[in-house]
């Protein structure tokens, strides 16, 4: 069984950062690509961003682009989101997934089978 552990959510004004961070653990965990998900009151989840842990690829949904980055930290079974320039449409639970295996779309949710239980991001304006 592969647990997921998410932090660093949190209420923050425009403008401002958050970092959120997720790590893996478990037996049986192994990883073609971990991702950040998230999903706002009355609308459906959506890929923030996701990376492909071996190669480094990385994919953003186009309107964070430029504010957010993925990375990970192979030693240490872990990813972040590094999210600067918040807005208050980036308000959401944001979860963390990882993808066990290979897939053409490695970024949709699809691919996804483990799941962390979210932690809440709220942009003040």
């Amino acid at each position: 069984q592969v647990q997921l552990v998410e932090s660093g959510g949190g209420l923050v004004q425009a403008g401002g950062s958050l970092r959120l961070s997720c790590t893996a653990s478990g037996r049986t965990f192994s990883t073609y690509a971990m991702g950040w998900f998230r999903q706002a009151p009355g609308k459906e989840r959506e890929v923030v961003a996701a990376v492909r842990w071996n190669v480094g690829n990385t994919y953003y949904v186009n309107s964070v682009k430029g504010r957010f980055t993925i990375s990970r930290d192979m030693a240490k079974n872990t990813v972040y989101l590094q999210m600067n320039s918040l807005k208050p449409e980036d308000t959401a639970v944001y979860y963390c997934a990882n993808a066990p295996r290979s897939k053409t779309n490695w970024w949709i949710s699809d691919a996804y089978d483990d799941w962390g239980q979210g932690t809440q991001v709220t942009v003040s304006s």
